[in-house]
C-alpha cells in the first residue's frame, strides 16, 4: 500500500466530530459554531439574480469578483480605518481557506506558530500541515491572551503567532491595549501577526480593534468571512488581506488549490456587504441575550465560568465526566481538551440556538454537573 504523506500523519479528524457522533438525533447541539439565523433576503437574492443571469457560469478572476473585493475595502476602510487597496484583497472558499493560504505563504518546515491554548482547532492542524511547528501558550483567567505571553514565546524559528478575537473556543475579546501590543510585538519582532477576526460583529462588551488599525509595516495579515458576520456558513465565502507581497505569495497558493471562490456566493457576500446590516444587530442582541440565559443558569448551578464578551460560545470550568453526563441527557457540548491541553477542565459551549431549547439544556448541564462534582 503507498505511504501517506507525514504531514497528513500529522493530524486527526477533530474530537467535535467525535461527541456528535456519540450523540442522539434528538440532541440539544450545542456544539456547532454557526448562527442559527437564516441568510439576509438580500444576500440569497443577489446569488439568485446572478444565476439567472449567466454571471455565476464561469470562473471569476482567482482574487474575486472587483465588486465584491471593492465591498470588502469599503467595510475594512469604515469599521477599522484601514486603508485598504481591493487588490490587496483574495476572496477565499470560506475562513477556514484564507487561514490554509496564509499559513502555507508563511511557514516553511521546522517553523513555529504561535497560537492561543485553547483556540481554534484549524490553527494546530494547518500549521503542521504546512510543515510547521505549533506552540500553545496559555491564556489569562479571563481567557483572553496575554501579549507579554506571546513575545515570550517568540524565538529565532517563529513565523507567525495568531490572535483571535472575538475567539473561539472562548468567546473572548481583546482589549485595545493588548491589540495594540500585537501590532508592537508584530512589528518589532519582525514575525507575522495572522489575525482571525472571523467573529467581529459579534461584540456584547468593549469594542473590536484588529492589529491592522496600529501595525506600523507589513506585519499583519487579517482573516475575515461572511460565514458569522452575516449567518451564511453555508456559502463558503471568506477573504484574507494584507500586503501586496504577501497577497501575491497567499493568492499563489490558493490559485492552485482553490482557483476562485464560489462565483454565487461572491455575489451573495457583496450585496450581504452593502445591504441592511439590521441583522447583524438583531444576532449580536439574540446571542448576548443568551448568553445571559447561559450565564445565569450556571451561576444558579454553581458552574464557573469566565464571562464571555463576543462571538457566541462560552468555557465553564467542568469536572471530569461532564460532557459524558451532558449527552446522557441529550445535550451535546465538546470537551475542551478539543481545543488543546490548555482547555481540559472547561468544556466549549455553543449558545447559538433557540432559547427555548438552550434553556431546557441550561436545566440538562446543571444536572449533569451536580451529578459529577
Amino acid at each position: 500500500m503507498p505511504k501517506f504523506s507525514d504531514r497528513v500523519e500529522r493530524v486527526s479528524i477533530s474530537g467535535i466530530r467525535e461527541v456528535f457522533e456519540a450523540a442522539g438525533d434528538d440532541a440539544i447541539n450545542l456544539g456547532i459554531g454557526q448562527p442559527d439565523f437564516p441568510t439576509p433576503e438580500h444576500a440569497r437574492r443577489a446569488a439568485v439574480d446572478a444565476i439567472e443571469a449567466g454571471k455565476a457560469d464561469a470562473y471569476t478572476g482567482n482574487k474575486g469578483i472587483a465588486p465584491l473585493r471593492e465591498a470588502i475595502a469599503e467595510k475594512h476602510r469604515t469599521d477599522q480605518g484601514v486603508d485598504l487597496d481591493p487588490v490587496n484583497v483574495i476572496a477565499t472558499a470560506g475562513g477556514s481557506e484564507a487561514l490554509h493560504i496564509a499559513l502555507e505563504a508563511h511557514v516553511s518546515a521546522g517553523d513555529e506558530v504561535v497560537m492561543p491554548d485553547p483556540g481554534f482547532v484549524s490553527y494546530d492542524a494547518l500549521t503542521k500541515l504546512a510543515g510547521g511547528d505549533p506552540v500553545p501558550v496559555s491564556l489569562r483567567e479571563d481567557l483572553t491572551l496575554d501579549p507579554a505571553v506571546v513575545e515570550e514565546a517568540i524565538t529565532d524559528d517563529t513565523a507567525v503567532f495568531v490572535v483571535n478575537s472575538p475567539g473561539n473556543p472562548t468567546g473572548a475579546v481583546s482589549s485595545e491595549a493588548d491589540v495594540r501590543e500585537f501590532a508592537r510585538i508584530a512589528d518589532e519582532h519582525d514575525v507575522l501577526c495572522l489575525s482571525d477576526e472571523v467573529y467581529e460583529y459579534t461584540v456584547f462588551d468593549g469594542d473590536h480593534h484588529s492589529p491592522m488599525e496600529f501595525a506600523e509595516t507589513d506585519s499583519v495579515v487579517v482573516v475575515n468571512s461572511a460565514s458569522k458576520l452575516f449567518s451564511m456558513t453555508g456559502w463558503r465565502l471568506g477573504w484574507v488581506y494584507g500586503s501586496a507581497e504577501r497577497i501575491d505569495r497567499m493568492l499563489r497558493v490558493h490559485q492552485y488549490a482553490q482557483a476562485c471562490a464560489s462565483a454565487p456566493a461572491q455575489y451573495a457576500a457583496e450585496a450581504a456587504l452593502r445591504g441592511d446590516r439590521d441583522v447583524v444587530e438583531r444576532m449580536t442582541d439574540s446571542f448576548e441575550r443568551r448568553r445571559d440565559i447561559l450565564l445565569e443558569g450556571f451561576a444558579d448551578a454553581g458552574i464557573e465560568c469566565p464571562v464571555p464578551q463576543g462571538a457566541f460560545y462560552a468555557m465553564p470550568r467542568v469536572p471530569e465526566g461532564f460532557v459524558e453526563e451532558c449527552l446522557d441527557r441529550g445535550v451535546i457540548v465538546v470537551p475542551g481538551e478539543a481545543f488543546g491541553e490548555g482547555g481540559r477542565g472547561h468544556a466549549r459551549i455553543s449558545y447559538a440556538t433557540d432559547e427555548a431549547h438552550l434553556r431546557e439544556a441550561v436545566s440538562a448541564m446543571a444536572d449533569a454537573y451536580e451529578a459529577v462534582r
